[in-house]
């Protein structure tokens, strides 16, 4: 499974940016899918995840209410809308798949893209 993010950039504290994560090698639909995120010193850390079918969200605290994980199994990709972004947003983001375990542990995650880097300047 390749996981490839994309959509990270620069954007001003309260602006929009919409990460997208495709996949080859796989059909998503069959996966738990996370997001990620590792600002600069610190450990990876979950951000948001939705179960296969859209059934269930899943939010870090500071992403609830500004953050919307989603998935279209019809193109094969995920996607995390952010807005009203702040500066301590800034950090590469990951998308990863299929948890074994804890969806909020990075551990559990078998599958990761290579992370895309979100910019909010302070």
């Amino acid at each position: 499974v390749q996981l490839q993010a994309s959509g990270g950039g620069l954007v001003q504290a309260g602006g929009s940016l919409r990460l997208s994560c495709a996949a080859s090698g796989a059909t998503l639909s069959n996966y738990f899918m996370g997001w990620f995120r590792r600002s600069p010193g610190k450990e990876r850390e979950f951000v948001a995840a939705i179960s296969r079918g859209a059934g269930s969200t899943y939010y870090e605290d500071s992403a609830k209410g500004r953050f919307t994980v989603s998935r279209d199994d019809a193109k094969n990709t995920v996607a995390l809308q952010m807005n009203s972004l702040r500066p301590d947003d800034t950090a590469v983001y990951y998308c990863a798949a299929n948890p074994v375990g804890s969806l909020y542990h990075a551990d559990s995650y078998n599958y990761w893209g290579q992370g895309t880097l979100v910019t909010v300047p302070a």
